[in-house]
């Protein structure tokens, strides 16, 4: 599948393209049970770690059970992994994901056990428990499985409350960063410009291609929120470079606006190898000493499919005449792939090529 994206050069929201200091979320992580599996959780063999936690908790509420008398198969240890937003509150809710760690085959129609989430500073920052909306689904017979998703993993949506808060006083400071999700001179000069042009003096100072400083020492009595409230909507028209984006899992193509190729000629075929064994039995005559052996019958044959021959590509100047010029070519999406990297190496792709 080819893709052809439209947005660079487009007028965004200042909010939209950069991170302002200090206004970042905090990653959380907690190992918990998640309990009421219909017989697909751990295998207690195996993780002996779920058993024990499952030993201790029901300690905690009161139930004396040692481990030789605990065999069910509706438990599984998980990992929940959360990000506390910025600025959340005390009693705010929010989303957990949940995976599991031993040898579970699904967390569907599981409830997640109250789990404490610390930073990494190691204090508890959230506690999560509610049912899991696991993603998948897994039947298995004797003699055949089926899994589709995943199964083993899951979320909670809001599913975890905040129990402590991040100390941030936003009013006390007196520079504010401007951090570009995707830097470039370009766009960052531009939203020095638009800041400095909105009425409110001179602020912002462009430090490099991805960061562009607010100096709020020269206003007085000034509210960073409120002033932030007034900039964070100007529209800033954008720049980025030219780039390609290659999903070798997917065979899926992202080519940019500003993608440009130099006139190249192109040929592509497909060689196949194909190896096959069949398997042959020999037995001796009849009343002699013999003995029923199998033997392999090899065979192996080289295909070579009809290729494109050479091919043009005339030198193009916008994306839509690149796009005509690679579906001229009549090739699959597969076969594109190799083609783009072909013409990258050859040094005629005017782009960065990122594969995944």
């Amino acid at each position: 599948m080819t893709a052809v994206s439209g947005g660079f050069g487009s007028t965004i929201r200042l909010k939209d393209i950069v991170l302002f200091d200090g206004v970042r979320g905090n990653d959380l992580v907690g190992y918990g049970l998640v309990v009421g599996l219909g017989g697909t959780g751990d295998s207690l063999r195996n993780a002996p770690y779920t058993e024990d936690m499952m030993v201790t908790l029901l300690e905690r509420l009161g139930v004396n059970v040692g481990s030789d008398q605990f065999r069910p198969r509706n438990v599984a240890a998980v990992m929940v992994t959360a990000v506390l937003p910025p600025f959340a509150r005390a009693g705010g809710q929010i989303d957990v994901t949940v995976s599991a760690i031993g040898d579970a085959s699904s967390l569907m129609g599981g409830t997640l056990i109250m789990t404490p989430l610390s930073a990494a500073d190691g204090d508890v920052y959230a506690v999560a428990q509610g049912a899991v909306i696991a993603g998948g689904a897994a039947a298995e017979t004797a003699g055949a499985s089926v899994v589709q998703g995943v199964p083993t993993a899951g979320s909670i949506p809001a599913g975890a409350r905040v129990e402590r808060e991040v100390a941030f006083d936003f009013s006390t400071l007196r520079n504010i960063r401007l951090a570009l999700k995707q830097p470039d001179f370009t766009t960052a000069s531009r939203i020095e410009r638009a800041v400095n042009d909105a009425g409110l003096g001179r602020l912002a100072e462009m430090m490099d291609p991805g960061t562009v400083v607010l100096d709020l020492s020269a206003i007085e009595n000034v509210n960073p929120a409120k002033l932030m409230s007034r900039i964070e909507n100007l529209m800033i028209r954008t720049e980025q470079k030219a780039r390609v984006v290659v999903d070798h899992r997917s065979g899926t193509i992202v080519m940019g606006a500003d993608v440009r190729v130099s006139r190249v000629a192109i040929s592509q075929g497909n060689l196949t190898l194909r190896v096959k064994d069949t398997p042959l039995v020999s037995q001796p005559s009849p009343f002699s000493d013999g003995e029923t052996v199998v033997v392999t019958d090899g065979t192996a044959e080289i295909i070579e499919e009809e290729g494109i021959g050479f091919a043009e590509l005339d030198e193009s100047s916008s994306l839509s005449g690149l796009v005509q010029g690679l579906n001229a070519l009549g090739v699959s999406p597969r076969d594109l792939i190799d083609i783009l990297q072909a013409i990258n190496a050859a040094g005629a792709l005017h782009a960065e090529l990122v594969v995944r």
